[in-house]
C-alpha cells in the first residue's frame, strides 16, 4: 500500500503533473483500489474540508500585506536603519541584510517577499561593496527563510490547522529560535568580512541614526500593532492579518505614498494567484492526509522507522530527516500537510510538546528551501538576480550548516527552543 501511493506520487511528479495532481490522484487510488467499499465521493469532501478552518483566512491577508510593502517602502527604511547602526562594523552591511530580512520577516511572513524586497536593493549594494556574488545571493536566500521562524509565519499557521495548536504559541515561540538563527549567521558574515578584507563604510552619526529611526517607526510600528493587539486579546489572528493589511495600505498608500491605488489590483492580483495555489495545495493535502489516516499508513511508517518505543530526542531527531528531505524537493506546506498527520500522533505520544515539534518542522523547512538541488528558495533568487544554478547555490553551505546546527541545538535543549512561549504562557 505504502509502495503504490509513493509510487504513484513520484511517478505523476516525474511525468510533469502538477503536485496537486499527484496529492488528490495518488491517495484516490490507493482508497479505491484497497477499500472498495468506502466511497470515493469522500475525497472530495475531505478537498473541501481542507479550505474550511477559519484560521486560513489569515493566509491570503498576510500575503497581500507582504505583497503591498514589497511594492514599497518599507523595506528600504528598515535597511536605511539598519544599516546606520551596524553599517560600519566588519561584515556590517551583510548584517544588515541578515537583520533587515528578520525584521521584515515580523511584518511580511513570507520568505519570498522578503527576498524580493531586501534582495533588489541589497543585491547591487553588496556586490558593489565586494562581496562575492555566491556568498550575496546565499545570504539573501538563506536570511529570508528567518521570515518562516519569525511570526507571523504561514507554514506554523499551516502547522496549526493540521495539528489544531495555538498559533499564538507557535508565534511567539518562534521569534527565539528566529533571533538565534540570525545571531550565527551575524558572526560567519563578521568573520567572513574580516576573512576577505571587505571595506566598512563610515560610522553615522547619532543624529543620521535617529533620522533613520524616524522614518522605520511605521514599519516598525507593524509588529507592534499587529502582534500586541494579537497577544493582549485585542483580535484573533485572522483579524491580526486583517489589520496587517490596513496598516500596509495606510503607510504605503497614505504616509510614505510609494504605491498608488491604481497598483492596487496588479498587487491583489498577485496575491490571489499565490493564495489559489496555496490553497488548492491545502486541499489536496487534507485529501493526502485523510486517505493515508484511514489506510493507518502513519503506524507503519513510524513503527519501521521509530520502533516501538522511541524517546523524545530521537522522534525529533528522525522527524527533522524526514522534514529537511522532503523540503529539498517541494514547498514546505505540502510537506507540512502531508509529514505531519504521519508524525504527530507518535511525536506527542512520545512526550514531544507540540509547539517543540512545530518550530523543529518549520526549521527543517528554511533548511530544506535552500538545499541543493531543488530547494525553492534557489530558484527563487536565480530567477529573481537572473543567475544561474551553481552560482546560487555555491556559497550556500556555511548558511545551511548554520542552520543545522541551531536545529540540533533546538531539539537538544527544548527550553532554549520555548523559551519566549514558557515566558508568555507560563
Amino acid at each position: 500500500m505504502v509502495a503504490l501511493l509513493l509510487g504513484l506520487m513520484f511517478g505523476f511528479l516525474f511525468l510533469g503533473f502538477p503536485l496537486m495532481f499527484a496529492m488528490i490522484i495518488a491517495p484516490l487510488v490507493v482508497l479505491i483500489r484497497e477499500f472498495p467499499l468506502i466511497q470515493p465521493m469522500l475525497i472530495t469532501q475531505q478537498t473541501i474540508a481542507g479550505v474550511s478552518p477559519y484560521t486560513l483566512l489569515a493566509v491570503p491577508m498576510f500575503i497581500f500585506a507582504a505583497d503591498i510593502m514589497s511594492s514599497g517602502e518599507t523595506a528600504d527604511r528598515l535597511l536605511n536603519m539598519v544599516d546606520k547602526f551596524v553599517g560600519h562594523m566588519s561584515g556590517g552591511l551583510a548584517i544588515t541584510t541578515g537583520a533587515t530580512c528578520t525584521l521584515f520577516g515580523a511584518i511580511s511572513g513570507s520568505t519570498q517577499a522578503t527576498l524580493v524586497a531586501v534582495g533588489k536593493t541589497m543585491h547591487k549594494k553588496m556586490s558593489e561593496a565586494g562581496y562575492d556574488i555566491s556568498h550575496t545571493l546565499a545570504l539573501l536566500m538563506s536570511s529570508a527563510n528567518i521570515a518562516l521562524l519569525i511570526p507571523p509565519s504561514i507554514t506554523m499557521i499551516m502547522y496549526a490547522v493540521v495539528t489544531g495548536t495555538s498559533v499564538g504559541e507557535l508565534f511567539i515561540a518562534g521569534i527565539g529560535p528566529g533571533i538565534i538563527v540570525f545571531l550565527l549567521f551575524a558572526a560567519f558574515d563578521y568573520v567572513y568580512a574580516k576573512v576577505k578584507k571587505i571595506p566598512t563604510t563610515e560610522k553615522a552619526t547619532w543624529g543620521e541614526r535617529f533620522d533613520s529611526i524616524k522614518e522605520a517607526i511605521w514599519p516598525l510600528g507593524f509588529p507592534v500593532i499587529v502582534l500586541g493587539g494579537f497577544y493582549t486579546g485585542i483580535f484573533s489572528p485572522t483579524e491580526a492579518a486583517a489589520v496587517s493589511v490596513l496598516y500596509a495600505l495606510m503607510i504605503e498608500l497614505f504616509i510614505f505614498k510609494s504605491v498608488t491605488f491604481k497598483e492596487i489590483p496588479e498587487i491583489a492580483l498577485s496575491t490571489g494567484v499565490v493564495t489559489a495555489t496555496v490553497f488548492i495545495l491545502v486541499a489536496g493535502g487534507q485529501a493526502f492526509s485523510w486517505v493515508i489516516t484511514f489506510a493507518q499508513i502513519p503506524q507503519m511508517l513510524t513503527s519501521g522507522v521509530l520502533g516501538a518505543d522511541p524517546s523524545a530526542t530521537y522522534v525529533l531527531f528522525a522527524i527533522s530527516i524526514f522534514f529537511f528531505i522532503s523540503c529539498m524537493f517541494v514547498d514546505s506546506i505540502p510537506v507540512i500537510l502531508i509529514l505531519t498527520p504521519i508524525f504527530y500522533p507518535v511525536a506527542v505520544k512520545a512526550g514531544v510538546d507540540p509547539i517543540h515539534l512545530g518550530l523543529i518542522a518549520t526549521m527543517q523547512a528554511g533548511i530544506g528551501a535552500i538545499t541543493p538541488p531543488f530547494g525553492c528558495n534557489i530558484f527563487t533568487a536565480s530567477a529573481v538576480f537572473d543567475e544561474d544554478f551553481i552560482t546560487v547555490v555555491k556559497g550556500v553551505w556555511p548558511y545551511m550548516l548554520l542552520f543545522v546546527s541551531a536545529s540540533v541545538l533546538m531539539v537538544l535543549f527544548p527550553s532554549l527552543a520555548l523559551f519566549f512561549r514558557d515566558l508568555v504562557y507560563f
